[in-house]
C-alpha cells in the first residue's frame, strides 16, 4: 500500500533549501496579500472612534466601581473596627 501523506520532510525536500523555501514563503505572503480586502480611510476613522470611545466608557465604568468597591471596603474596615 503506498502512502500518499505529505509531510514536513518531504515537502522541504521538493522545496528546496533555506533560501528557496524563504523566496517561496514570501512568494506566498504577498499572494495573500493581494486578496486582502483593505478598509478605506473612512472605516479605519470610524473603527478608531469607535475603539477609543469603548475604552473611555469602560475605563469611566472601572473607575467608578473600583472607588464604589473601594469606599465599602473602608466603611466595612471602620465599622467593625479592623485597622
Amino acid at each position: 500500500m503506498a502512502e500518499n501523506t505529505t509531510t514536513l520532510e518531504t515537502v522541504k525536500e521538493a522545496a528546496g533549501g533555506r533560501w528557496e523555501r524563504a523566496r517561496l514563503f514570501l512568494s506566498e505572503v504577498r499572494n495573500e496579500l493581494k486578496r486582502v480586502t483593505w478598509p478605506s480611510r473612512k472605516e479605519v476613522y470610524a473603527t478608531t472612534i469607535v475603539v477609543i470611545l469603548t475604552s473611555l466608557i469602560f475605563g469611566l465604568y472601572l473607575f467608578v466601581l473600583d472607588y464604589g468597591v473601594n469606599t465599602l471596603v473602608q466603611w466595612v474596615f471602620r465599622r467593625f473596627g479592623a485597622a
